[in-house]
């Protein structure tokens, strides 16, 4: 199996020497570049073709969430993390907006980032209660809600609200007792349906139109 290549993007050198330090230690990630703004991240990923992104938010010349974007729409099938030291709600939804699969603090315990990467590559990021917590605390704020027809099937929507409430896909296939390949399948229906991307984007959409209490 051949490791997954990852981009550092930050402009503190000691940031990245750390990030470096960490994802380096993991035998199935590779580094394959380091870019110092959002400007070279467009740059190397065109030319290196990572697998993963890991992307700082505040950057000169280009920030990160501007980079994230253009990255997203040219390379869609790149993975971009979000790496920051803020947990400030305001950029974790414009992370996710802009096509971030995910969001990881820098000061959190370097022991954690293994399992996050590992999820990501493995396309299955469940979502914290945390993330959950804040994005209904997001859209329950809002004075008008978007109320839109649901297009999910009974079996979809029940693995919709697990998804929603943090479960992996094999949390669920015991909790629905289905198979776990049966469960990406209706994941793949979900975000086919619903114009979505990734697990973060379905929480967000279901706590948005009131799909999930």
């Amino acid at each position: 199996m051949q490791p997954f290549r990852v981009l550092i993007v930050d402009d503190h050198i000691h940031a990245r020497e750390a990030i470096r330090e960490i994802v380096g230690s993991y035998e199935n990630f590779l580094i394959v570049g380091e870019a110092t703004n959002g400007k070279e991240a467009l740059t190397l990923t065109e030319q290196l073709m990572p697998d993963l992104i890991l992307m700082d938010i505040h950057m000169p010349e280009m920030d990160g969430l501007s980079a994230t974007k253009i990255i997203k729409t040219k390379y869609p099938y790149v993975k971009v993390i979000i790496i920051t030291v803020s947990d400030e709600v305001t950029n974790l939804f414009e992370a996710i907006k802009k096509g971030a699969q995910g969001y990881l603090l820098k000061n959190i315990n370097p022991d954690a980032w293994y399992e996050y990467l590992q999820a990501i590559a493995d396309d299955e990021v469940p979502m914290s209660e945390e993330l959950a917590f804040k994005l209904l605390q997001e859209f329950t704020s809002q004075k008008e809600k978007q109320t839109n027809t649901n297009p999910l099937s009974k079996r979809e929507q029940e693995v919709l609200e697990l998804v929603a409430k943090g479960n992996t896909n094999k949390q669920i296939s015991i909790e629905l007792t289905i198979s776990e390949y049966t469960v990406k399948n209706h994941l793949k229906n979900i975000m086919h349906k619903l114009h979505l991307e990734n697990r973060v984007q379905i929480t967000r959409y279901a706590y948005e139109n009131g799909w999930v209490e």
